[in-house]
């Protein structure tokens, strides 16, 4: 009998996403055991890689192209992801990811702090629901912005305005204007409702909110960051979701946003697991392979290979974590782990070329379980 083997990578961030890593962790390992039963499940917790996740899983999903404003103001090409029609979602189901369309990656290191925004986030949602979908999945991780999720919403016919009247600009900086929110005309959620995918849990303001905990990666200096936390409560006073629930501060506020549009917050890795079948994949698995580009302790803590580790412990599986770098505190008993680092020569050598390396590491796994 073939050995099963699940490759569950989540993205190795700004150098290879979930899909192709865990592509070229397959074709390693099958030069090695070409009989193999390697079963592909790309993961993501609702940032990068996350529409890659369910196209990897939805083989009859289709790409719908849609050229939406970036975070800076330029255009974006971008797509969404219509799944097949199914029992809960009779006219399909479409899949945004705010990472390809208001994503910090876009802005290529030239950060916006005050002027990014998530119109062009809200506008691929916009192009699902013009599209007559039954449901909406959102991910919501990699945002560039802490605007409270208004530039999705005016995507959505909201209006944000001044004390005279006049819409607010773009990003935190319009958070500073604001005085008045119009839901009017507001798009509403498709019959079947939207699942938000969120890799965080902090609440919309105060110490651990938005732009407290994430202003400064996003180009926030201390009063920016001072100036958008007020913005942001201010518009908790005008929009009807709670500030306080766990992920209203996700993706620089947005998680709020969606809350007051009606949406559901849940934790990304789970949901894309059970969404894309990962646990039914593991069961009976001989070996299951996860990782992203650091693995440390903070990863065996909560984030997407912890919970790929979890399932693949209940399923008895041999747990294999390759890595582009891998931490002295990320030591735990039964997993082995792979460093493309170490393997490659140099932490350059691995990002240079990280499908070469992936392919190796997928191979030395394979190897090792050969004896």
């Amino acid at each position: 009998m073939s050995r099963r083997v699940v490759i569950a990578p989540d993205s190795f961030k700004g150098t290879c996403a979930a899909s192709r890593a865990a592509r070229a962790i397959a074709e390693g390992w099958t030069s090695v055991e070409p009989d193999a039963d390697v079963v592909l499940r790309p993961m993501a917790d609702g940032g990068e890689g996350t529409l890659e996740a369910f196209a990897s899983a939805y083989p009859e999903a289709r790409r719908v192209p849609v050229r939406v404003t970036g975070p800076a103001g330029w255009p974006v090409d971008a797509a969404w992801l219509l799944l097949p029609p199914d029992d809960d979602a009779p006219s399909g189901t479409g899949v945004v990811e705010l990472a390809s369309t208001s994503g910090i990656e876009l802005l290529g290191g030239a950060l916006r702090g005050r002027d990014a925004s998530t119109l062009g986030f809200g506008q691929a949602v916009r192009a699902a629901l013009d599209h007559g979908v039954s449901r909406v999945i959102l991910g919501i991780g990699s945002s560039a912005s802490t605007d409270g999720g208004i530039g999705l919403l005016t995507a959505l016919d909201a209006r944000f305005t001044d004390r005279h009247g006049v819409s607010v600009p773009p990003g935190a900086a319009g958070l500073d204007e604001l005085d008045r929110v119009d839901l009017t005309r507001l798009r509403a959620l498709p019959e079947r409702g939207g699942t938000v995918l969120g890799d965080v849990t902090n609440p919309l303001t105060g110490p651990r909110g938005a732009a407290t905990v994430f202003g400064p990666q996003k180009g926030l200096d201390a009063s920016e960051v001072a100036r958008a936390d007020a913005g942001l409560a201010r518009l908790a006073r005008l929009l009807d979701a709670d500030p306080d629930a766990p992920g209203a501060g996700a993706a620089g506020g947005t998680g709020f946003a969606l809350l007051a549009w009606g949406a559901g917050l849940v934790g990304g890795a789970a949901e894309v697991a059970a969404l894309t079948g990962l646990e039914g994949a593991i069961a009976g698995a001989d070996v299951v392979i996860t990782g992203e580009g650091s693995y440390d302790a903070q990863s065996a803590d909560g984030k997407t290979p912890s919970f790929v580790v979890q399932r693949a412990r209940e399923a008895g599986a041999r747990i294999v974590i390759i890595a582009g770098r891998v931490a002295d505190d990320a030591a735990a008993a039964g997993i082995e782990t792979l460093s493309l680092t170490e393997i490659a020569g140099s932490a350059e050598a691995a990002m240079a070329d990280p499908l070469r390396w992936l392919s190796e590491a997928g191979r030395r796994a394979a190897r090792a379980e050969q004896g």
